[in-house]
């Protein structure tokens, strides 16, 4: 089967396009057809990408006024007879549609149907940043591709796992009654992903039989607590704002300092949420970059504010790690993924440095070598092992496609 993966932001629209099937995703033998993204729509120019295997890659600039236009060039972009991966659309078997939130409602994964596409619009309160664009996106390749069936997969739907006492905030309980505010959680996909690699790829162990601790590092970044391939605690919450240090995202504060600045600086809530989630977290420390390239860069040539970005970043993944270890009653491994987690040796060396009492021994030849591929970077008598998991959280969702499609999901 081929599944059309949609992940649709306010102004991109990023895609894949994924044979599989039941039997494939049993084997591990699906075949990636081809990817590509739209971005800066509604801009003056759009940058298009296109990639198939074998095939010479697709890149202009484009007029691309609006997400109609970008779901139409997706589809062109697909069938081009010299760069595209298919002849036809009707190859296109059915579409996988990543959605932010799906509240309380959505555990997993889900055939679309009107109902569900109605609770989608209810989240839209809970993620106005994120979910209006994916059921844009959502209605847009239905118009399309209308005989084909819509999955939506949530960023949520993983965490929905956690026990009551992890979700629930110390506030009045009818605040949680009266307007769902309690922890969610985002990056499921991702979380989901490095739990199956360790089963199948890296510790080759039943996930029901293992504890471990996935991190997500990236420009949004996320941890969780797994038991058993259940997610019992995740660092994002209500929003993707709490928890670890982020690009441009603080993470966890005291909430009094939100009051303290709107007090201070007479600032509007639109400010500050654009302060919390734009201007802070490793750009708001160094005062150069939320790219950890370029802070890991300055550290090197002695920047103070760069160096103490990284550290402060490193430092946070570490007490998330060691919570999260109390929380498991002991983990049995670690995942790093995400463009840090997989890209920078430093950090996880920074993250793991000390945790030998814990159980974590990093050897750094192995830290610093580790390929594309990934692999484990703890030492042969590390009694905890920690792995570099690529994640792929395209080919979690065609999987979730296909296994909602057969009515095996779950």
């Amino acid at each position: 089967m081929k599944v059309l993966v949609l992940n649709v932001g306010s102004s991109s629209v990023k895609f894949e396009l994924i044979d599989t099937s039941l039997e494939a995703i049993q084997n591990g033998t699906e075949r990636k057809l081809g990817r590509g993204l739209v971005d800066k729509i509604g801009a003056t120019t759009s940058t298009v990408k296109f990639q198939a295997p074998g095939k010479e890659a697709f890149k202009d600039e484009l007029n691309i006024p609006d997400h109609a236009a970008a779901i139409k060039e997706v589809l062109t972009l697909l069938t081009d007879p010299e760069t595209g991966a298919i002849k036809d659309v009707k190859e296109i078997e059915a579409v996988g549609h990543r959605v932010v939130h799906g509240g309380e409602y959505f555990t997993q994964s889900m055939l679309l149907d009107e109902d569900a596409l109605e609770k989608i619009k209810e989240c839209f309160e809970l993620a106005p940043l994120h979910n209006p664009h994916n059921y844009r996106g959502i209605r847009l390749m239905q118009q399309a591709l209308p005989d084909v069936p819509h999955v939506a997969v949530f960023d949520t739907s993983f965490h929905q796992t956690m026990p009551k006492y992890a979700f629930i905030y110390a506030l009045p309980y009818d605040v949680y009654q009266k307007y769902k505010i309690r922890r969610y959680g985002f990056h499921g996909t991702s979380h989901r992903y490095m739990t199956y690699a360790i089963e199948t790829r890296f510790a080759k162990r039943p996930r029901k039989e293992f504890k471990a601790i996935t991190v997500h590092l990236g420009n949004g970044c996320s941890i969780a607590a797994v038991d058993g391939g259940r997610s019992i605690d995740t660092s994002m919450g209500f929003t993707p704002l709490e928890g670890l240090i982020m690009g441009t995202r603080c993470g966890d504060i005291d909430p009094a300092i939100i009051l303290h600045l709107m007090a201070k600086e007479d600032q509007s809530v639109q400010e500050m949420n654009t302060l919390l989630n734009k201007f802070s977290g490793l750009k708001g420390i160094s005062g150069l970059s939320n790219d950890m390239r370029e802070l890991i860069a300055a550290m090197q040539e002695g920047n103070e504010r760069a160096t103490l970005a990284v550290k402060a970043f490193c430092y946070r993944v570490r007490k998330y790690i060691g919570a999260y270890h109390a929380a498991l009653g002991g983990a049995d491994y670690i995942a790093f993924a995400g463009g840090i987690g997989e890209n920078s040796a430093l950090v996880r060396e920074l993250v793991l440095e000390n945790l030998e009492k814990l159980g974590i021994i990093l050897d750094r030849g192995k830290n610093n070598s580790v390929g594309a591929k990934g692999g484990e970077i703890t030492a042969d008598n590390s009694p905890i092992k920690a792995f570099v998991v690529p994640t792929d959280e395209e080919l979690v969702i065609a999987r979730d496609t296909v296994r909602a499609i057969a009515g095996v999901i779950g």
